[in-house]
């Protein structure tokens, strides 16, 4: 995207000095229409650098309020306007509130305050652009250039491209600007202008803009241009605002094609509350246009065109944020009604149970997000950890008591433990594409040996635990009681230690990757108690002792195995 933007952007630098000797511009509206495109390239393009710079800079800090998110809607609210207004796209929000969702962390009624709380976050837009201080427009793009490109420390780069990113946003914003002045004599375009003060014609215009651009920030953007120059009164820019959020519903459906239930669902009750929000504002927009001139900055020393090209941005703005911030408070207290009828619209399948294992979490749409996205790979690896958990729990009745058809069954696990670590690691390799801090790099390393140390178990159960079991049942070998209670009392703790490192993992818990590494010491008493119950086991009269006492300690030396790949993922987050 950033190529197109940048080339529309150089044709509008240039499109002033062709028009003027006719050799690219035939016309003054072709040299227009390069002038706003450009200056919406612009706009967007800054908007997109001062993004990306915020999500480094704050990304920490925004996983953070995601891991402290509580079932509390109006926590969520908050949560996700703060988090909206960092990453600028509702959609990436409700990609998150459904990995919330399905992760089991929130009930579906919870996440809707959360989609609630993105529309707030998307008013930030709005409310920056609405400033016009485009004097500094220039100076801030020559600051924030000289801290992205010569500062040799990357927290000051990233600050400068946010800088360098702002500075853009309103260029972009004077070139529209300027682009739209010789408008203002040409009668079919303020007879259009004047078509938007119905409602219905500026919601149904700004919806299918947006709709066709996939960016409310822009649609709000030319309507606050509008508006500075004069050609729309307050009403109808807010009615322009109500369609640009009818139009970004668009977006959130297109987002959820080809992904789960939950997916669509929290797509649809983005497109719910967005619609029934204007709806119910709409026969009062000449009330809210009243309240929002009341409480905004004012001009009386200018009159007429200049008055409401000076108060219309602000008021504009504060509209946007008003009606957004009012809708969630009035909707907020009904999340749990408005989820039942979500649910009833999109119902369960009756067979809602997966045939093939699938990656859950690892979303492409928050790639661009790495700190979200790294959280992601940690969700999956305790996905991952499910099934292997499950072989390892398994594998030791089959060995001990199962037949060919318990030790295939733990076997086939493996299949679906080697397709999670594939993807993972494919997910990974696209993270690392990504501009990471330091911190991330290392983090991004460490998940990457915590995934290699889970599939490593699932292969010591699958080629070595489930050979040993067929080895017991091809040579008849009888495993006496006491030594199978042995064995399981060591598989017990093994396996509560794998479970531990996949939690120590996938939360990120320091804690309980200790109490981990700090079992070391009790492993290697068992083993060794282990080993001499078995020696002493060597000398009884009892049939094929040799085989039995040597597929007991195979037995004990591949659980001790298992116990060595959990110690290493779990120093994954000790280190």
């Amino acid at each position: 995207m950033r190529p197109f933007l940048l080339l529309i952007a150089c044709l509008a630098s240039i499109a002033p000095a062709f028009g003027a000797s006719n050799e690219f511009v035939p016309s003054a509206i072709g040299q227009m229409a390069i002038q706003l495109f450009g200056g919406l390239a612009l706009f967007l393009f800054g908007i997109e650098q001062m993004t990306d710079s915020l999500k480094v800079v704050a990304g920490e800090r925004m996983r953070a309020v995601l891991s402290r998110l509580t079932s509390n809607r109006y926590m969520g609210a908050l949560t996700g306007a703060f988090v909206t207004a960092i990453i600028q796209s509702s959609s990436v929000t409700t990609v998150l509130v459904v990995g919330f969702t399905t992760a089991g962390l929130m009930s579906f009624a919870q996440s809707i305050g959360v989609i609630m709380g993105a529309n707030i976050g998307t008013t930030v837009t709005a409310q920056i652009v609405a400033f016009k201080i485009t004097k500094a427009a220039m100076l801030m793009i020559a600051v924030g250039f000289g801290f992205l490109f010569f500062s040799k420390k990357s927290n000051l780069r990233h600050y400068g491209g946010i800088v360098m990113g702002l500075g853009l946003v309103f260029f972009g914003m004077s070139i529209m600007s300027e682009a739209m002045q010789p408008l203002r004599t040409y009668q079919p375009f303020l007879d259009l202008m004047i078509s938007m003060e119905n409602p219905l014609i500026g919601i149904l215009v700004a919806a299918a803009f947006t709709a066709l651009i996939q960016s409310s920030s822009a649609t709000t953007a030319i309507v606050i241009v509008l508006a500075g120059q004069g050609f729309i009164t307050l009403p109808a820019g807010i009615a322009l605002a109500f369609g640009a959020n009818v139009g970004t519903c668009v977006t959130a459906l297109l987002a959820a094609i080809g992904k789960p239930r939950e997916a669509l669902r929290a797509a649809v009750t983005h497109v719910f509350f967005n619609i029934a929000g204007v709806l119910l504002w709409i026969a009062f927009i000449d009330q809210l246009a009243e309240f929002v001139t009341a409480i905004s900055p004012t001009h009386n020393n200018l009159y007429g065109a200049q008055k409401l090209a000076a108060e219309a941005p602000r008021q504009i703005a504060n509209a946007h944020t008003l009606f957004n911030v009012a809708n969630t408070f009035i909707f907020i207290w009904f999340t749990t009604v408005i989820a039942r009828f979500i649910e009833w619209m999109i119902p369960d399948h009756p067979m809602d149970v997966e045939s093939t294992v699938s990656a859950k979490y690892l979303d492409t749409d928050v790639l661009s997000t790495p700190s979200i996205a790294l959280d992601l790979v940690r969700r999956e690896i305790k996905h991952m950890g499910t099934h292997v958990v499950k072989m390892v729990s398994d594998i030791m009745p089959a060995i001990l008591h199962g037949n060919a058809m318990a030790l295939e069954a733990v076997r086939s696990n493996d299949e679906r433990v080697d397709f999670l670590h594939a993807e993972i690691v494919i997910y990974l390799g696209r993270i690392s594409q990504a501009e990471l801090t330091e911190k991330q790099t290392v983090e991004l390393m460490h998940l990457m040996d915590a995934a290699n140390d889970l599939e490593n178990i699932g292969d010591v159960v699958e080629m070595n635990l489930v050979e040993l079991g067929r080895q017991r049942i091809g040579k008849g070998v009888a495993i006496s009681p006491p030594t199978q209670v042995m064995l399981s009392e060591f598989h017990q703790v093994v396996l509560d230690a794998v479970g531990a490192a996949i939690r120590a993992v996938g939360d990120d818990d320091y804690d309980v990757a200790q109490s981990v590494t700090g079992m070391k010491r009790e492993i290697t008493r068992i083993a060794n108690s282990a080993s001499a119950h078995e020696a002493q086991r060597l000398v009884a009269n009892e049939p094929h002792r040799i085989e039995a006492y040597t597929v007991e300690m195979d037995i004990t030396e591949k659980l001790q195995r298992i116990y060595y790949f959990a110690r290493r993922m779990a120093r994954t987050v000790t280190e």
